[in-house]
């Protein structure tokens, strides 16, 4: 079973990237080829109005069998706003904050 790119792109021209991320990927030693893999090989998550792409241990594990070495990339998070925009990038390991959130349903009396 082979694994499958959700698309190929290029961040210069697909993408903006904001001034804060730049400042960002510089900090956190975060190359512009992590940043590319991280879009196309990650997971993708809606969070409050974002999109988040990350790369955890499935993703390198699925991956890793097409020939495609994700773990220089292992717990990056590049979070993209609707407008093609890349906000900021971070490492993280803990991705409890993609799940989506259950809606308490509160009866009323």
């Amino acid at each position: 079973m082979g694994a499958t790119v959700h698309k190929s792109l290029d961040i210069q021209s697909d993408y903006h990237v904001s001034h804060h991320a730049w400042q960002r990927m510089s900090e956190r030693s975060l190359s512009s080829d992590i940043i590319h893999c991280v879009i196309n090989y990650g997971r993708v998550a809606y969070v409050r109005g974002a999109t988040i792409y990350a790369v955890g241990r499935k993703e390198i594990k699925q991956f890793e069998q097409d020939g495609i070495d994700l773990s220089g990339a292992a717990g990056v998070q590049v979070v993209c706003s609707d407008g093609g925009v890349i906000m900021t990038v971070y490492r993280n390991h803990d991705f409890r904050g993609l799940r989506p959130r259950r809606r308490c349903s509160r009866r009323r009396s």
